[in-house]
C-alpha cells in the first residue's frame, strides 16, 4: 500500500506535475477533485487541514512551509491528537501542523492511525469550507469540487442525507484534479416466504418468493435477509435492526426464530414484540417484531463487510385470517448504521409478502334445484404421502338451511363426502376436487391472479371468485324410488278383490245348481 509519505508526495503533498510538469497550480482555478457516486442526493464539502508550498525533486512532490488550513481550529485539533481522544502516542512531542504532517508520513494511508486521525479531524473543523461543488453530473455520475488551492483536504458529507442512504467515510485527499470514489455503501434487505402444498409430493426444499397460500393453522415459513455493506469494517459499532409488521391474520410462533451469518447458524433470539400503532389500514389489530443487534460487529455473530444476516421464523396463519384477494400481508424493512465518522441511522424500504387462503361453498339442493336442508359433508385433504386428512365437518340444522362453508384452504387436492343424507334421498359418490391458484411470487405488491376449482371425480362445477376467494357449487341429492312393501296396502287390496272374487264365484255356483234343481 502506498505511505502518506509518498503524498507528502501524494497525500500530504500538494500538487502532482501537470501535462508539461510545473510544479504549481493555476492561479485563475486552482485544482479540483471529482468525486465518483451512484447517489445524485449527496452534497459534498471539503475543508483544509494543511496549506504549504509545493516542490519537486528527485524523491517527489512534497509539500514544505505546511501550517495549518483554514478548514480546521488548528490547536483544538493538536491538542486532541496529543490528548484522551486519541489513542496514538506519536503525536506526544507534536508542537506544529508541520511537524504533525511528518509524523503522518510513516503511516499507510488505509491504516488506522490514519483512520483515527481522520475521525479527530472531523472533530476539530471550523466553519471555513474550501472550492466550489457543482451540481451533480447524471452523465459520468460525479460532482466535482473546485477552486482548490494546494493542501491536504478532508472532504465529508454535508450534514444530512437520504433516509435510505449512508454517509461517506471522511476522505483525506490533497489538490491534484484527482478522481476519488465515494467511501460508502448501504446495506440491502429482503422477506421472503416459503410456499408449501400439503398435497404436492414433487415439492421439495425451499421456495423462497413473495406470495404463498396456506390452511388456517398451518406455520408458514418467513425468511429476512440483509447484506451488509462493504465498509462494515470502517465502523466502530455496527448497529442492525430488523423491523417485521404481521397483519391481524398472522401469529408469531415462539422460540421459531434462527439467526445466520453467511448461512451459518448463530443461534436462536426470539424478537421484542409490539402491537402495531401505525395508520396502515391493513395491519391494525397486527404486531411488530423487531429484532435489535447493537453491534452485529460483536460475538456471536463477529459480521464483517458484505456479510449475509439471515433470520428464519415461522408464523400461524390464525383464525382472523382474511379469506380471498386482500391476503394477509407481512412488511419488512431494516434500520442500520449509516455514519462511520459517528452517530447516525438509516433504513431501507418495505418489503412485503402477502399469504392468501380459499374457501369453498357447497349449496345442497334437489333435483329441482330447490334448496335440501338435513345433509351433513366432511371435507379432507390429501397429503403428500397419499393418505386422507379431514379438515372439517359440517352439520347444518333448519328446513331451508343448505349452505355449507369451508374456510381458509390451501391449494391442493380435496374430498367431499356426504356423511349424512337427508330422508328420502340417495346418498352421493365421494368428489374429489383440486384447488389451483396463481399470484405473483416476484412483485413490491404482489396479487392474487386467478382461482379455480377442478373436478376430478363427480360431476359437480364450481364458480369462482377471486376477490373473495370463494369456490361456489351446487351437490344434487336424488330422491329414492317408492315401492310396494308386503303387509302393507298394496297386498291388502289384493286380498280384498280375492275375497270378493271367491264369494261371488261361489254366490254363482249355488244359483247355477238351484236352476238345475228346477229342471
Amino acid at each position: 500500500m502506498r505511505k502518506v509519505k509518498k503524498l507528502l508526495g501524494l497525500l500530504l503533498a500538494a500538487v502532482m506535475v501537470l501535462a508539461m510538469g510545473v510544479p504549481t497550480f493555476a492561479a485563475s482555478g486552482g485544482y479540483s477533485i471529482k468525486i465518483n457516486d451512484e447517489s445524485s442526493e449527496h452534497t459534498y464539502v471539503a475543508y483544509q487541514v494543511f496549506r504549504g508550498t509545493v516542490s519537486v525533486s528527485d524523491n517527489g512532490q512534497t509539500l514544505s512551509n505546511v501550517e495549518w488550513g483554514d478548514g480546521v481550529n488548528g490547536e483544538a485539533l493538536l491538542a486532541a491528537l496529543k490528548g484522551p481522544e486519541g489513542t496514538l502516542t506519536a503525536y506526544q512531542t507534536c508542537t506544529s501542523a508541520a511537524e504533525v504532517a511528518k509524523v503522518l508520513e510513516g503511516y499507510d494511508d488505509d491504516s488506522q492511525a490514519i483512520k483515527e486521525f481522520s475521525d479527530i479531524v472531523g472533530q476539530h473543523l471550523s466553519e471555513t469550507t474550501s472550492g466550489t461543488l457543482s451540481a451533480y453530473d447524471e452523465a459520468s455520475k460525479s460532482y466535482t469540487i473546485s477552486g482548490l488551492a494546494a493542501g491536504y483536504y478532508f472532504i465529508k458529507d454535508a450534514d444530512t442525507v437520504a433516509e435510505t442512504d449512508a454517509y461517506t467515510d471522511f476522505i483525506l485527499k490533497l489538490t491534484n484534479d484527482e478522481t476519488i470514489t465515494r467511501k460508502a455503501d448501504v446495506p440491502t434487505s429482503e422477506k421472503k416466504v416459503d410456499d408449501k402444498n400439503d398435497s404436492n409430493t414433487s415439492e421439495d426444499g425451499e421456495s423462497w418468493q413473495d406470495s404463498a397460500d396456506y390452511d388456517i393453522g398451518d406455520k408458514v415459513p418467513y425468511q429476512l435477509k440483509a447484506e451488509l455493506p462493504n465498509n462494515v469494517s470502517e465502523y466502530k459499532t455496527y448497529t442492525l435492526r430488523f423491523i417485521d409488521t404481521m397483519s391481524v391474520g398472522l401469529t408469531y410462533d415462539t422460540n421459531s426464530a434462527e439467526v445466520f451469518v453467511n448461512g451459518i447458524s448463530a443461534g436462536k433470539l426470539e424478537p421484542d414484540i409490539a402491537d402495531y400503532s401505525g395508520d396502515d389500514d391493513r395491519y391494525t389489530g397486527g404486531t411488530v417484531l423487531t429484532w435489535d443487534f447493537s453491534n452485529i460487529k460483536a460475538a456471536p455473530y463477529n459480521a464483517g463487510d458484505n456479510a449475509v444476516i439471515t433470520i428464519k421464523y415461522t408464523a400461524t396463519l390464525n383464525e382472523n385470517a382474511v379469506v380471498g384477494s386482500d391476503g394477509n400481508p407481512n412488511k419488512m424493512h431494516i434500520e442500520f448504521s449509516n455514519n462511520p465518522n459517528g452517530d447516525g441511522m438509516g433504513k431501507t424500504k418495505d418489503d412485503t409478502n402477502i399469504v392468501f387462503t380459499y374457501k369453498v361453498v357447497v349449496k345442497k339442493v334437489d333435483e329441482g334445484k330447490e334448496p335440501l336442508p338435513g345433509a351433513q359433508f366432511k371435507l379432507e385433504k390429501k397429503q403428500a404421502n397419499g393418505t386422507w386428512e379431514e379438515i372439517k365437518r359440517i352439520t347444518i340444522s333448519g328446513e331451508k338451511e343448505n349452505v355449507f362453508t369451508f374456510t381458509g384452504l390451501d391449494a391442493g387436492d380435496y374430498k367431499l363426502t356426504e356423511s349424512v343424507t337427508p330422508d328420502g334421498y340417495n346418498t352421493i359418490d365421494p368428489i374429489e376436487f383440486t384447488i389451483t391458484a396463481t399470484h405473483d411470487i416476484e412483485s413490491d405488491d404482489p396479487r392474487l391472479t386467478s382461482l379455480n376449482g377442478n373436478t376430478t371425480t363427480g360431476e359437480i362445477t364450481f364458480t369462482p371468485n377471486t376477490s373473495d376467494g370463494s369456490l361456489t357449487t351446487e351437490v344434487e341429492n336424488k330422491s329414492g324410488s317408492t315401492l310396494p312393501e308386503t303387509g302393507g296396502m298394496g297386498t291388502t287390496i289384493f286380498y280384498v278383490l280375492g275375497a270378493i272374487l271367491v264369494l261371488g264365484a261361489g254366490g254363482l255356483l249355488i244359483a247355477r245348481r238351484r236352476t238345475d234343481s228346477e229342471k
